[in-house]
Order: structure tokens, then sequence, then C-alpha cells
């Protein structure tokens, strides 16, 4: 990992003057109290060329000079790790995310993502994304989602791809195993919002309100067998859970989806959601693109225990 630094000059106004150069340099860079502590611990403030205290008391006209270090969130290539490449070009690629697999790094030096595999095949990704964890990732899946990801091997490409898919124009069709009353077709528009009391999921947001998200939903069954439905949604929106959440707001929760109150699947592992394509418009050639998944082993297992026969636009993989 390569440490840099910005140094940030800051000059007090009035109406600042009389506040603590703590929360002074907080407020106009926008740090938490650990990074402020950190930086008052290491010398790094300055007021008129002075290391200065957290308590200082600032003045009218006072030049504060605030060294912050950055770290470059490098991904480690692990060219050892399996990746499945579902179609590649000079521009994008498009990879087969297994179950179990988290998109990209959250700390630094982490290994056994996605990322991690696509930038030891394709070095130029780790530049191309705003963010080097994301190893030119132009989107993400849930760790427990399997399916097809794109990837971006220019930062115009990266820049084109994440404007498409926050405009809505990327098709996006997930495929997932349902129980519970549900009409062949329908839209679910539902906004969402972090839970309150249990961070790790998202709730509706039926009266709208802070931190409420607009979430927009279609969905089809594609087969029925008893209680269970194999359904697929397109969302046009991207929020958190969306899938998840839509689905089990309006009664039919995802099959091994306990968070969100699904049926137990034995010997499943993982909650049935498959991201089975993504369709954009390339953004080199503006031709339109569409890339599929095939369902994985495990979960067409599941389809026939239940004797859900497999849509005829589904090719299985290969054992």
């Amino acid at each position: 990992m390569t440490a840099t630094t910005t140094t940030h000059t800051l000059v007090v106004e009035e109406g600042k003057a009389g506040q603590r150069v703590d929360l002074f340099i907080g407020e106009a860079l926008g740090l938490s109290r650990a990074k402020l502590k950190k930086l008052f611990d290491s010398g790094a403030v300055k007021v008129d060329g002075r290391a200065a205290k957290k308590g200082l008391l600032v003045a009218v006209g006072q030049r504060i000079s605030v060294v912050v270090p950055e770290e470059r969130r490098e991904v480690v290539p692990e060219p050892e790790a399996p990746l499945a490449v579902l179609h590649e070009d000079a521009t994008l690629v498009f990879v087969d995310k297994p179950s179990g697999r988290p998109s990209h790094p959250l700390q630094s030096g982490e290994t056994g993502t996605v990322a991690n595999a696509l930038i030891a095949r394709y070095p130029e990704c780790a530049e191309a994304s705003e963010d080097e964890r994301e190893g030119g990732l132009c989107h993400r899946l849930d760790i427990e989602t399997s399916g097809v990801m794109a990837a971006a091997r220019t930062r115009e490409a990266w820049t084109a791809v994440r404007e498409a898919f926050g405009g809505r124009e990327v098709d996006k069709r997930y495929w997932a195993l349902v129980t519970g009353p549900l009409a062949d077709e329908g839209e679910i528009e539902l906004p969402l919002r972090h839970h309150p009391r249990h961070p790790d999921r998202v709730e509706p947001a039926l009266d709208g309100g802070e931190g409420a998200r607009e979430a927009l939903s279609e969905f089809r069954v594609l087969g029925r067998s008893g209680e269970y439905s194999l359904v697929e949604v397109r969302i046009h929106t991207g929020v958190l859970h969306q899938v998840r959440a839509h689905l089990a707001a309006v009664g039919a929760p995802l099959v091994g989806d306990t968070l969100y109150g699904g049926r137990e699947e034995p010997g499943l592992g993982r909650f049935f959601l498959h991201a089975r394509a993504l369709g954009l418009t390339h953004p080199v050639t503006k031709q339109r693109v569409r890339v599929e998944s095939p369902l994985p082993r495990e979960l067409l297992e599941v389809l026939e225990r239940h004797a859900l026969p497999l849509p005829a636009a589904a090719t299985p993989p290969s054992p």
C-alpha cells in the first residue's frame, strides 16, 4: 500500500473566532473525532506555523495547516483464484461471481474477492475505478448472491457504465426462488431505508421520510411447484437488498433468506438469488450488449428437488 499526504490550508474567518481548533477543522474537512485525534497526536496540525493542541481557540486571520495522510486502497492480485469470464472485449469484462465471495475488499490487504482475481488477469482494471478497491467493477452483488458482474478496463468506460447504472439504463435481471402467494407478474414500487435497529438489513419506508430511497422492481413467475415459485425480477433502481426486501414485503421471501423471513432449504447454505443477466449499451461501440450467467449447480439441484422445470432459456453449467 502506498501512503500519500494532502496538506489543507484553512483561514479563520469572522464568525468562527473562539471555536476550538479541532472542531473548526472537523467541520471544514469533514473528519471524524478519531481521525482528528490522530492528527493532533502526530503533530500534523499547525496554527500560524506552530504545532497546535486540539483545545486551542482560533482567532480571525489565523492560518491553519493540516497534513492528512491518505492511503491508496490497492487490491492484492490473486492469480491462483478462480475467475469465470462470461464475455470480454478491449473495454469491458463480464465475470460470473460465485456465491460466498465478496465483490471487492473492504480493508487493505484483504483477499478472496472477485476484484482480487479480476486484476490478476486484467491489471488495467485497478486503475479504471475511482476507488482502487473496486478493481474496475461497475457495481456490487451481495456475498451470497451469484451471477454476472460487469467490470471496466478504462476509466472512461467505468464512468460511462456507472452513469448508465445511475440513470436506470442497465437491464438487471435476477432469478429468485420464493415461497408464498405471488401473482404471475407485477410491479413493486416501494421505498426502502436502513432498519433503525438492524443495520444489516433494510425495511419498507411507506411514509418516505429521512433515509428513504426510491425502489422499483418488476417480476414475472417462470414456474411453480406447490408453494414454490421461480421468479425473474428486473430492478430499475439499485437499493441495498432490493430484490430480497421487495419480495419479502409482498409475502414471497426468498428461499434460504432467513434475514427476511425466508424458508430454510436443507443443504443449500445460501439464499436463492442469482444475477441472471445484464444488458447495457457498450460505452465504445454504442451497441447493446447482453450477458447471461447460467444457474450454478447448487441452485439447479434445489429446483430439481422441488420438481421445478428449468426455463427453456436457461442452460445448465458444465459439472
